[in-house]
């Protein structure tokens, strides 16, 4: 395998965590896609209790405060992710209401039906679309809602360049009316399934990600794991731009039976 097919979990989580937190998203999504995803979920109130799983730095936790009541807990592995989520929070006079902890979304910290919604935007990829949805249905209430971004394919065949691309870095990549199906078999009455713009990949995603990368490029100078972790990242930039009719990230919207 080169260097630039290799998948981004090959390298090396500190340098990834020290490049994604120059950036204001750590995946293609937007502010309106939220706010979108948010107006199929019903009957959040002040007594509400949200978890936003792999939150990142939490740009997208944060819109969702902006437009729900309630109380928010976001969880990620990195600390300084966290650390960046929870001054972000500060800034916005959230911190009463939103609250970022160090965890794992293979062992979360909340109790059985606890929540009332279930958020991850770009992540659920981490421990697995199927596993994911299975097993954090024991954390939400009866009636309450999970509302997750997953890279789907758009189509049944593809070229080989991105099949074999993203066969290797997740092989549960996988088509929409699979995906809901699967979202079906864990318990979940499906609400809503919606494609992400391509705004959510360029301009929110990938243009903001030059000028992080000649800077980090800078930093790391003559450091090869470094060098090859932006070229594996400059070569995903390209690919999507050769084959975005074929794949993308799509929002999917259950609700628990």
């Amino acid at each position: 395998m080169s260097d630039e097919n290799k998948s981004i979990h090959q390298f090396d989580f500190n340098l990834i965590c020290e490049y994604y937190s120059n950036v204001e998203r750590q995946g293609p999504g937007s502010t309106e896609v939220t706010i979108k995803a948010l107006s199929f979920i019903e009957n959040l109130s002040t007594a509400s209790y949200i978890a936003d799983i792999g939150c990142g730095t939490g740009s997208q936790t944060m819109v969702i405060a902006q437009h729900t009541p309630g109380k928010i807990t976001g969880v990620d592995l990195f600390p300084d992710f966290i650390n960046l989520f929870n001054s972000n929070a500060d800034k916005l006079n959230l911190k009463e209401r939103v609250k970022g902890i160090v965890g794992s979304m293979h062992n979360l910290p909340f109790q059985h039906e606890e929540l009332d919604l279930i958020w991850s935007e770009g992540a659920i990829y981490n421990i697995g679309f199927e596993r994911g949805l299975n097993e954090w249905r024991k954390f939400l209430k009866t009636g309450g809602y999970i509302a997750v971004s997953e890279v789907s394919w758009f189509t049944d065949e593809r070229p080989n360049e991105i099949d074999e691309f993203w066969m290797d870095a997740y092989p549960e990549i996988d088509t929409i009316p699979n995906k809901v199906e699967q979202m079906q078999k864990a318990g979940y009455i499906p609400v809503a399934t919606f494609i992400l713009p391509e705004n959510c990949w360029i301009e929110h995603f990938y243009a903001p990600q030059v000028p992080v990368q000649e800077a980090f490029l800078k930093k790391h100078v003559g450091n090869k794991v470094a060098e090859d972790f932006i070229a594996n990242q400059q070569y995903e930039m390209q690919l999507y731009d050769q084959y975005k009719a074929f794949y993308g990230y799509v929002f999917y919207i259950g609700k628990k039976i």
